[in-house]
């Protein structure tokens, strides 16, 4: 089924594009629709496709050498994904699972070279996300290594109100399903601590919990905790 190219124009990798370039890559990509809980691709497995997330939200999981699950990245609308080949990898170094309902586009990972000859912008936004995921990478590892596990949950949560937040009056909505276990997956802490943390800062008014929901209600607060420091 041919994609529509109005699905995809307002992403920053087709805004500048010609009509043309944009067709024809888009002649290439099928669809597929991911249900929440449903992995994309698993780690390890063999990179036959790289993608491009629609719609919905993935978390990006590796599983490290004694078997700590830890999330890497959330994958976001208009994000690219899977690209493996630009990494000079022929499997997926994570796992990729839909914590929303979800629609991505895929291509065949052996078109890649030929997209980025003919498209430099996909080349530019592959290169874009690479750097955004080391940057995030290294702030992290820092963060874990200088840090107090409250200092390192104000972290995640600020991201996360920096790359998915929905305002909601004075308050701001973390737009998309985000579980206790998922924050202690990104901050490299228990679910036991987290729970203690977050259920803290809602005695103090700073968030507001529930399933799977995050409401940040005075995220000035919680850069204040996030740059602390204890002496």
């Amino acid at each position: 089924m041919k994609i529509d190219k109005s699905l995809v124009r307002s992403f920053p990798l087709f805004e500048r594009m010609e009509d043309a370039d944009t067709e024809a890559l888009l002649i290439h990509a099928t669809s597929r629709r991911v249900p929440v809980g449903e992995a994309v691709f698993e780690q390890g497995a063999a990179a036959t496709h790289f993608y491009l997330l629609l719609h919905g939200r993935l978390k990006v999981t590796q599983v490290t050498e004694d078997g700590q699950q830890i999330i890497v990245r959330v994958v976001h609308p208009g994000d690219l994904f899977g690209f493996a080949k630009a990494l000079q990898r022929m499997d997926y170094p994570g796992t990729a699972m839909a914590v929303a309902e979800s629609i991505a586009l895929c291509w065949p990972t052996e078109l890649w070279p030929q997209f980025v000859d003919r498209n430099p912008r996909l080349a530019v936004t592959a290169m874009q996300t690479i750097g955004q995921r080391l940057e995030e990478a290294h702030a992290r590892i820092r963060e874990m290594s200088t840090q107090e596990v409250e200092q390192r949950v104000a972290h995640a949560v600020l991201r996360l109100v920096k790359q998915a937040g929905r305002k909601e009056g004075d308050a701001v909505w973390i737009d998309f399903p985000i579980s206790r276990q998922d924050i202690a997956e990104m901050t490299g802490t228990t679910l036991h601590t987290v729970s203690r943390i977050i259920s803290a800062w809602e005695a103090k008014g700073l968030v507001e919990g529930g399933r799977q929901k995050l409401l940040v209600k005075d995220a000035d607060g919680l850069r204040v905790l996030a740059e602390s420091t204890k002496g």
